[in-house]
């Protein structure tokens, strides 16, 4: 009996001994499950996340801003519908749903639209010169309608329709194009780059190029030739 007692005993403090020993295993050994198991899952990822990036490069340069305009035009769509079922005019919803900080930069936004930088180019001047006689173009309906009936089928000519002469201009569009022109011609005159002549400067070229010459050498080598060139004045030259 003694003996039985003294086996059991031994092998009960076996056990608990194994005890630490096999939970430190399975700590160890779930642990590396779930770094694989993490791994895996970040290969996966990282996967998924390469086939989007050559999905992203194989598409257009412009293709987000196609993507906002095409859903930008979906929701315009869907709202026209909605208005349209309840019996409202979209462009007034469309008001009322802009806020104060929106239409002010919007205005802020069209002032800044043709700027006058001034001149930069005669292409450039030109260009802007057209926009604004444009945007100054007012029709008028009935004298469009009133020439279109008059005119019958050579309104609209084509390669053998001859129009050379037959156009009068109105009184009215006479007197609105000298006003035009006489407000170019006014405002050509204070923005002129010409400077005046100066009666009293000393005379030192042949013409206008050797003029803007001569201005350009003082410019730059004046104040190295001031001296050489008093002395030719008063001729003490060496």
């Amino acid at each position: 009996m003694a003996s039985c007692s003294g086996e059991s005993a031994t092998a009960t403090e076996e056990e608990q001994a194994e005890t630490p020993a096999t939970q430190k295993r399975e700590d160890r050994l779930r642990k590396f499950r779930e770094l694989h198991f993490k791994r895996n899952e970040a290969r996966k990822l990282n996967h998924q996340e390469v086939v989007e990036e050559d999905k992203r490069q194989k598409l257009p340069s412009n293709w987000e801003a196609k993507k906002a305009r095409h859903e930008w035009e979906l929701a315009v769509d869907q709202k026209k519908k909605e208005c349209a079922e309840n019996g409202e005019d979209y462009h007034r919803v469309k008001l009322l749903e802009i806020t104060a900080d929106d239409a002010e930069r919007w205005e802020r936004k069209k002032k800044k639209k043709n700027p006058d930088t001034g001149f930069a180019g005669y292409a450039e001047a030109q260009f802007r010169q057209y926009q604004r006689l444009t945007k100054q173009i007012r029709p008028d309906m009935k004298s469009y309608e009133k020439q279109r009936d008059e005119s019958g089928a050579d309104f609209y000519p084509t390669s053998n329709t001859l129009i050379h002469g037959t156009h009068v201009p109105s009184k009215d569009g006479i007197e609105r194009m000298v006003e035009d022109v006489e407000k170019q011609i006014e405002k050509r005159a204070k923005y002129s780059r010409r400077r005046a002549y100066n009666d009293d400067a000393d005379i030192d070229y042949i013409n206008e190029r050797n003029a803007k010459f001569n201005k350009k050498a003082e410019r730059f080598y004046g104040k190295y030739t001031a001296e050489i060139k008093q002395n030719l004045e008063r001729g003490t030259a060496v």
